[in-house]
């Protein structure tokens, strides 16, 4: 098993690329100094920075109608491999993983260097300090195209594990249904992976972004030009 900021990591393989956060601060961690804006570099074929060109900008829809539910059930099998979703994710992102039986529930595992925090957080089931997030909140796609798809999808996006991460529970809770233009990880390291992961998302799912948000995508990205854009299959 490899942490999850591991495993971004080498998904986006990329030399020097630092996270910035919405300010327009380059210097992903201690150090950094403040810029003003998005990067001169221009961006690079294939990469998450020139992705962001092709969403499609728009207001935010109104919540209205917006339940969990419209999701489908929670954490479903969908790639029928026997274990619902979220034990999948725990698995994938865990280490020091112990089941409950069989190799579907977990009962145990650490999640080290949390994405969000940097912290090392403990999951213990039953008691779990450890969540899985959608990248792109669920609230968030309902305002911004997923209000018009049918269930089938929904149900897709909502248990996609491209979409998924273990982090740690409170700064979920902080996070709600924030988009890149309200809400960035407290961990610099990890923002530019961060939004790679929403502009994967957006595009792969058509869901629009507004004027703001798509400006804070450019910031962020503008400190890794050239960080790819997260594939689809395998998740992470």
């Amino acid at each position: 098993m490899r942490s999850s900021v591991a495993v971004l990591a080498a998904l986006l393989a990329v030399g020097g690329c630092k996270a910035g956060d919405q300010d327009g601060d380059q210097g992903g961690g201690k150090g950094g100094g403040k810029g003003g804006g998005a990067s001169s570099a221009p961006a690079a074929s294939g990469s998450a920075l020139a992705a962001v060109s092709s969403l499609t900008v728009k207001g935010r829809a109104p919540k209205t109608g917006y339940e969990r539910g419209e999701f489908g059930s929670s954490w479903v099998d969908t790639d029928d491999n026997g274990c619902g979703t979220r034990d999948d994710i725990l698995k994938r992102d865990l280490k020091d993983v112990r089941f409950r039986d069989g190799h579907c529930l977990v009962a145990s595992g650490t999640l080290t260097d949390d994405p969000y925090t940097g912290r090392d957080v403990r999951f213990v089931r039953g008691r779990s300090k450890v969540d899985i997030n959608h990248v792109v909140a669920l609230s968030d796609a309902w305002q911004k195209g997923a209000q018009k798809w049918d269930r089938d999808k929904r149900l897709a996006f909502a248990n996609d594990p491209l979409n998924l991460i273990a982090v740690d529970a409170s700064a979920n809770r902080r996070k709600g249904d924030g988009d890149a233009a309200t809400w960035l990880p407290p961990n610099k390291a990890y923002r530019c992976a961060y939004v790679a992961h929403q502009v994967a998302v957006k595009k792969a799912y058509g869901l629009w972004v507004t004027e703001a948000e798509k400006g804070a995508m450019k910031r962020v990205l503008g400190g890794c030009p050239t960080a790819k854009l997260p594939a689809r299959s395998g998740g992470r």
